[in-house]
């Protein structure tokens, strides 16, 4: 696993948000920890960082969501190939996910071990 990790992090629940930011940081691999609200700011950040490693992205968000955002960043040539790993409460986007091209799916409430072995996976 290449260490440094840049991470950007997707949900409009704060709480949410600063949970997974806490899991995070307590892996030594993780440097930084960028945060986004929903799909839009998630881009804003994208285009404005090249250092992004991978993407932990809600689904279910205001003004644009995770879908969405899948398609917009696989649709891009300059980062289509960045891991995107889902985290959700709902289980029935799990195929859609996948078909746009996620790289792994977690359900939340999302556990340390589960989210740690998909990153290793994804990156």
């Amino acid at each position: 696993m290449s260490k440094e990790l840049v991470i950007l992090a997707v949900d409009d629940d704060m709480i949410n948000l600063k949970l997974l930011k806490s899991m995070l940081m307590k892996n030594p691999d993780v440097k930084e920890v960028l945060e986004a609200k929903n799909g839009a700011d998630a881009i804003g950040c994208i285009r404005s960082r090249n250092d992004i490693n991978l993407i932990l992205l809600d689904i279910i968000m205001p003004i644009m969501n995770g879908l969405e955002l899948l398609k917009v960043v696989r649709a891009d040539e300059n980062i289509e190939q960045m891991p995107i790993i889902i985290l959700t409460t709902d289980e029935t986007k799990k195929t859609e996910a996948l078909e746009l091209g996620a790289n792994g799916f977690l359900m939340k409430p999302i556990r340390n071990n589960d989210l740690i072995k998909k990153i290793n996976e994804s990156v």
